[in-house]
């Protein structure tokens, strides 16, 4: 993987197709996700919506780890449940938490895990591994431990561990949750660069203005997709309004 790869300009950014059909996802008789059905091809993906909209379920779901329990899900007409090799191969996903993502002690070893798993071996893994590094000038940090590390900083391991396995897509779960400004104005720029699909999912209109297809997630139903401009601009008027509300009064029954 050469430098250039994580400057290529935005129209040379790979598009992805996303299809869900009719999908619902359930928990110990809860449902998560309902009657979800919508086609999206973009290379900028955003998904949006309040907390406890479902977006973590379906971040999961997009990236074959969960299957639907009704329904199907394909990202570029492969079911990723059902095959596991193009999952890891042509997916990838960035959690909120790193420290629930992150396996190993030091950096090369978590940046390798992923790139053995693909089928290299260990000294082909090693050399993409510091090829990957320098690509972020980042080789210093080959042997560092990771309990080192800070939040932001463990944030772009993950990040260098997915981009070195060159998924076709990458999922975004929340990814600047906790984190400063500086750091995620950092990690939006290596992000910015990479030249594979993306798949954010936020809460947050602004970390979502550039994408360029939107998903607007509402108590585990599809409220609606399109331009981002377009859906961002509905989907913050309806914030603002329910924000004049007292809706956190309401108990549950």
């Amino acid at each position: 993987m050469k430098m250039e790869r994580l400057n290529t300009i935005r129209s040379l950014q790979t598009e992805n197709t996303l299809d869900l059909d009719d999908v619902g996802f359930g928990v110990d008789g809860k449902e998560i996700l309902k009657d979800l059905s919508f086609s999206v091809t973009a290379s900028r993906i955003g998904i949006v919506g309040r907390n406890g909209s479902g977006k973590s379920t379906l971040a999961r779901m997009l990236a074959g780890l969960i299957a639907p329990s009704t329904g199907k899900v394909r990202v570029n007409k492969v079911d990723l449940v059902r095959d596991r090799k193009a999952a890891l191969s042509d997916v990838g996903i960035l959690f909120q938490n790193p420290d629930h993502q992150i396996i190993f002690p030091t950096v090369d070893e978590e940046i390798a895990f992923g790139l053995v798993q693909q089928g290299h071996s260990k000294r082909s893994a090693a050399n993409l591994t510091a090829e990957t590094l320098a690509d972020f000038s980042k080789s210093h940090w080959s042997d560092a431990h990771i309990s080192t590390l800070s939040q932001g900083q463990k944030h772009l391991v993950c990040m260098m561990a997915i981009i070195a396995m060159q998924p076709k897509l990458i999922v975004l779960d929340e990814p600047f949750t906790g984190l400063d400004i500086p750091t995620k104005k950092q990690l939006t720029r290596y992000l910015t660069r990479y030249q594979g699909g993306l798949v954010h999912i936020s809460h947050d209109p602004s970390d979502l203005r550039e994408y360029n297809e939107l998903i607007w997630l509402e108590d585990g139903r599809l409220k609606t997709t399109g331009a981002a401009k377009d859906v961002l601009s509905e989907y913050e008027a309806e914030m603002s309004k329910l924000g004049g509300l007292d809706d956190i009064s309401n108990l549950a029954n």
